[in-house]
């Protein structure tokens, strides 16, 4: 199509179709293939680590999991996993506009907004390998084991709680539902952790406006736990879930040293959680600054951060970058805690009532210590 005729036609619509406008001349615009950084032999380990939040090796071997379903045509300007990957990565560590993580390997922004959409749907579907509750006795023994190291108290396979994940405004008639009590728009995402920051279970569907104890009522995990998938087993959480046979909280006030060494015990116990949402904000600093692409994609981005946090804790070990800036964004982002849950009429027969009456008076010595 040449100018001239591009010319007319603009020259036929109406001022305000701006967006007509920038079609027509968007249309005509010659295609520019850019160079394209071969990132993996640019930066040493620690230059790659910063920019793409895990060690090469780490990154091959996610590579390797979703490389056939990015597979494209070999064609000479055809983007390759590897480089999809990466933009991905980027545009999760910077928690930046697209066209920035576009830039990185010289691809456009529309192409950079497919691309990311590709890769997170892609690593999500990773979630049922990397993502899940002890699977049997022995774990369920291996879990419990390392929570009972950090402060004595029995039975505990994860510590449950809630994170607000910012995103814009989703529109439409219910858009105020995602509008939490800080007064912006998130999602309410719950996860267990166990005792080594692992993500056992996560829950992404709620709008931040709902309650934590609401999300559990209607989780699959309370379901496992109420049939006995895992036993006697208990979670520990917070005063914004109500005390049950499976989750146990702490004691909004104490009346003698039994409930006080409890109280110490939980609260060690729970604060996992805690370091847990600290570690996979600041390796993923998207999950404190915001999403500001489509809901749907932001749910599946959410689930995609989660597995590469897994993933990167097994394989790593190493803790991600002390970013001041983004470090003093997720503090300044601290929720406070929700409206406790006040007991109900049957708490004399909750796991934390049997704890405290037989438990941890035989934690106390003779000094009462």
């Amino acid at each position: 199509m040449t100018s001239s005729i591009i010319t007319n036609r603009i020259r036929s619509v109406s001022d305000d179709d701006e967006e007509i406008i920038e079609f027509l001349m968007r249309r005509n615009r010659p295609r520019v293939f850019q160079n394209r950084i071969d990132h993996i032999n640019k930066w040493n380990d620690t230059e790659f680590f910063r920019r793409f939040r895990m060690k090469k090796p780490t990154f091959m071997y996610i590579l390797g999991k979703i490389e056939n379903t990015l597979s494209t045509a070999k064609r000479i300007t055809s983007i390759t996993p590897m480089q999809k990957l990466l933009v991905a990565l980027r545009f999760y560590a910077t928690g930046n506009f697209l066209i920035t993580a576009g830039e990185l390997v010289g691809i456009s922004e529309p192409s950079a907004c497919r691309i990311v959409q590709q890769v997170t749907y892609a690593l999500a579907e990773l979630r049922p390998d990397c993502i899940k509750m002890p699977q049997n006795v022995e774990e369920i023994r291996q879990v419990s084991y390392h929570f009972y190291k950090i402060a004595k108290m029995p039975r505990v396979i994860g510590a449950i709680d809630c994170t607000h994940i910012r995103i814009n405004s989703p529109g439409g008639e219910n858009a105020e539902y995602f509008r939490n009590r800080k007064g912006y728009f998130s999602l309410n995402v719950q996860t267990v952790a166990d005792a080594n920051l692992q993500i056992l279970d996560i829950v992404v569907r709620w709008p931040g406006s709902v309650h934590d104890q609401t999300i559990f009522l209607n989780s699959k995990l309370k379901t496992d736990l109420e049939n006995g998938r895992f036993g006697n087993n208990l979670l520990v959480a917070d005063s914004g879930y109500a005390n049950s046979q499976h989750v146990i909280t702490p004691l909004l006030q104490t009346n003698n040293r039994v409930e006080e060494i409890y109280n110490e015990s939980l609260i060690r116990t729970r604060n996992v959680v805690e370091r847990q949402y600290g570690v996979w904000k600041r390796r993923f600093p998207i999950l404190s600054f915001g999403f500001r692409i489509k809901l749907e994609t932001t749910m599946a981005a959410i689930v995609a951060c989660a597995v590469l946090f897994n993933i990167t804790r097994t394989h790593d070990g190493e803790e991600p970058p002390d970013d001041y800036e983004a470090r003093n964004f997720i503090l300044e982002q601290e929720e406070p805690s929700q409206t406790p849950v006040h007991a109900n009429s049957n708490q004399q027969f909750t796991a934390r009532n049997r704890l405290l009456n037989d438990y941890f008076p035989s934690l106390l010595d003779g000094n009462g210590q």
